[in-house]
């Protein structure tokens, strides 16, 4: 096996491209600030969120059940990914594949049988 050495010129169209893609951001920011328009009014300047007049402190609490919810779904949703590939292959795997899955499923099922005990899915 024959052995690479890259010299620093090597890298010089990836610094070019690099810097003409800053310099570009650069001039086009400094460019929309210099020629762009500048009114400002109370309305015009007012915060707006899909069209509809801002109401009430931002700061309110939301329920953690939500976010847990979000969790949860992400949680067991990754499974799926874990599956696919498992699936796919289950044949090369032979009986070890399907018993490291079934490992797999019992511990993600445990782990839904401690939510569903703890109550975090009952939504009141």
């Amino acid at each position: 096996m024959e052995s690479t050495t890259y010299l620093p010129s090597d890298y010089l169209p990836i610094i070019v491209q690099f810097a003409a893609a800053i310099g570009f951001v650069i001039f086009s920011m400094v460019l929309s600030h210099a020629i762009g328009p500048k009114r400002h009014s109370k309305v015009k300047d007012a915060q707006w969120e899909s069209g509809i007049a801002s109401v009430g402190d931002a700061r309110t609490p939301v329920s953690i059940k939500y976010f847990l919810i979000a969790i949860l779904f992400v949680l067991f949703d990754v499974e799926v990914i874990f599956m696919y590939p498992w699936a796919v292959n289950f044949r090369q795997l032979g009986m070890v594949g399907f018993i490291e899955m079934v490992l797999f499923m019992s511990t993600l099922l445990a782990g839904f049988y401690y939510v569903i005990k703890k109550g975090v899915l009952n939504w009141e």
